[in-house]
């Protein structure tokens, strides 16, 4: 796929004005966005993706189109995932409903920035090392079973203090509560943090992690950059508007790990039989037809498991409460 310099320009300029009118609009006026707003929000960021991805089957064939459709669905789903951590962190951190919305929006832009970064480092290695594919394959297997033993543990949701936090709040002199969205404030002639710039931190942090996973498991989907950048930034757009519309119906998403586990553990094997065939030790490499219907019937399958689990428990929940 060749992708021109002038393809690459046009997309990231968009993609920035995009971020620049959102972030302008958050910061004149940070607040809870309503349902029908959120909803909005959502239909627009995924119909373009959509129109997107036709567009690329239009003008580089079904082949590509399919790349696109199964990172852009891939990282879609790591980033709802991702959506439990944002909530625990917002729920610790005791972050005002009303500022959640810039906290999110600073967040995502941090997590652009790292991908980014990740995407380009990414691409380098595997233009000149073959092997690189054993090692994407490698983390993204242990990383599924780590989902795994994560669920099974169903410990108390908890987000833990990382080393950059408690580096902040050892060092330097914060106020008790929030001042909008400022990160720092003027008092009694000593400059002070706010919580707010805790929770930029735990966020950036946090995005770095998820990196770490989204990035090899678009890999194994597609060695496009181009389709590799453009399925994050449109998997990460909407995002913070989904956060608000679907906050309680993530926590009905009970297999969402597991599926996620399966996936990840799917696109691993195809990343290690994608290195033996560039070693010619095998001469088989999954079709990306196959990639994209494993993905999608996948994700069918946890939605609707999830919803009939959570829905039986609600149930029997309300039937105790009337005996």
């Amino acid at each position: 796929m060749h992708v021109h310099l002038y393809a690459w320009i046009i997309t990231v300029v968009v993609m920035i004005a995009v971020l620049a009118i959102d972030v302008f609009i958050i910061g004149r006026r940070p607040h809870e966005p309503s349902m029908k707003e959120a909803g909005l929000f959502i239909g627009i960021f995924v119909s373009l993706a959509v129109l997107f991805g036709f567009g690329v089957w239009a003008i580089s064939g079904a082949r590509y189109a399919g790349e696109f459709f199964a990172g852009w669905l891939t990282e879609y789903s790591l980033s709802i995932d991702n959506l439990f951590i944002f909530v625990i962190i917002m729920t610790k951190l005791k972050v005002p409903r009303h500022l959640q919305q810039f906290a999110l929006m600073v967040g995502i832009i941090l997590a652009l920035v790292m991908r980014g970064i990740f995407i380009a480092v990414g691409a380098a290695a595997i233009d000149r090392f073959s092997w690189v594919f054993f090692l994407f394959g490698a983390f993204l297997l242990y990383t599924a079973v780590k989902l795994v033993l994560d669920y099974l543990k169903e410990e108390d949701e908890e987000a833990p203090e990382n080393p950059a936090m408690r580096y902040v709040k050892k060092h330097f002199k914060s106020t008790d509560d929030f001042r909008g969205t400022r990160l720092t404030v003027l008092q009694d002639g000593h400059r002070l943090i706010t919580p707010m710039l805790f929770v930029i931190i735990a966020l950036g942090s946090t995005d770095l992690l998820f990196a770490l996973d989204s990035i090899p498991a678009i890999y194994g989907l597609t060695q496009e950059p181009y389709l590799v950048f453009t399925a994050n930034v449109f998997a990460l757009m909407g995002l913070r508007q989904l956060y608000f519309l679907i906050g309680g119906l993530l926590r009905r998403l009970v297999y969402l790990s597991i599926g996620l586990s399966v996936i990840l553990a799917f696109i691993g094997l195809k990343l290690v039989l994608h290195a033996l065939h560039e070693y010619h030790v095998v001469d088989f490499e999954v079709p990306i037809w196959l990639s994209l219907t494993f993905i999608i019937v996948t994700l069918t399958i946890t939605t609707v498991a999830s919803l009939v689990k959570s829905s039986n428990e609600e149930n029997a929940k309300a039937a105790e409460e009337l005996l």
